[in-house]
């Protein structure tokens, strides 16, 4: 049983509704059903009952909701009270240059807020690097967009991001910002992308090499900011995530890739729980829930919350 099973039951208790629980908390509908589903199975009883106009507890339900909304009483004073003993120490998180875009500002202030005696080392690199650095012992923690197997990682998947193709006015003729584009119309395009080595090129070929189409990559950039700044000057288009545009977001048009497959998932990843200092295992709390609440929020362009 997890606390956030507890916390989503306790939520459709208090509005009747399965649906609107859901859009509450940020999740689809059929994902909170199958949670509750799975305490149900755990507890060996039904704790809800469908109506015509939502949901009500049975008796075994409220008797569980409300022992529940104790427990998350007790977590919640758990949690003020470490927040309150001023965690010290130091912790080392890297992030790709689109993450550190979004995720940089909003992550430090977060860890101020929280842990101000805990000292904050942030890497901005590729997201290979970081994984090697990962290895290394030289990070603590990292938002990755890939892992390899056979590493002592702790993974946690977060969010996809659906790709869009970005370009100034003008250069994508005859659609509109914001109309989707299929991959072997973006490949007629020319193309300012990544070299072969990056990880977000290799998932872009793959793609094109799926629609049997070959792409007008006429130019290559490692190096997220030259490239957005190339892409604003030229006519020429790119294939990113939504969060690459970032302090260009008005100056630029954004076509989302209709191809299903096509995303990137970001993971939060870090070395084993075990070897995990207590800052660095406050951080990662930190930032999975920031990444949650910024797609929930619509700060992230494109971005939906994993669902396991």
């Amino acid at each position: 049983m997890e606390l956030r099973q507890l916390r989503y039951f306790v939520r459709v208790v208090e509005l009747g509704s399965m649906g609107r629980a859901a859009r509450e908390l940020g999740l689809v509908p059929s994902a909170l059903s199958q949670q509750i589903s799975r305490l149900e199975g755990e507890l060996a009883t039904r704790l809800l009952q469908r109506t015509a106009t939502g949901v009500i507890p049975t008796d075994a339900g409220l008797a569980f909701w409300r022992q529940a909304q104790m427990a998350l009483r007790h977590a919640d004073n758990a949690a003020v009270a470490a927040r309150e003993a001023r965690l010290s120490g130091a912790v080392s998180v890297g992030f790709a240059p689109s993450t550190a875009s979004l995720l940089a500002r909003p992550f430090v202030a977060a860890m101020q807020e929280r842990y101000p005696d805990v000292r904050l080392h942030l890497v901005e690199s590729l997201s290979g690097h970081l994984a090697g650095m990962l290895n290394a012992r030289l990070l603590d923690l990292a938002v990755l967009f890939q892992t390899e197997s056979g590493r002592h990682w702790s993974v946690m998947p977060l969010l996809d991001e659906k790709l869009f193709v970005v370009a100034r006015p003008g250069v994508v003729a005859g659609r509109q910002p914001l109309e989707p584009m299929n991959v072997t119309e973006a490949a007629r395009l020319p193309l300012a992308m990544p070299s072969k080595n990056h990880g977000l090129r290799i998932l872009v070929d793959a793609a094109f090499d799926r629609a049997g189409v070959d792409p007008g990559i006429t130019l290559e950039i490692d190096g997220l900011t030259t490239l957005m700044d190339i892409v604003l000057a030229h006519p020429i288009a790119t294939i990113q995530p939504g969060v690459a545009v970032g302090r260009l977001h008005d100056a630029l048009c954004l076509y989302p890739l209709d191809a299903p497959y096509l995303h990137r998932r970001n993971v939060v990843t870090s070395v084993s729980d075990d070897e995990l200092s207590p800052p660095a295992l406050a951080a990662r709390v930190v930032l999975a829930d920031l990444m949650r609440s910024l797609v929930r929020e619509g700060h992230w362009p494109g971005a939906t919350i994993f669902e396991s």
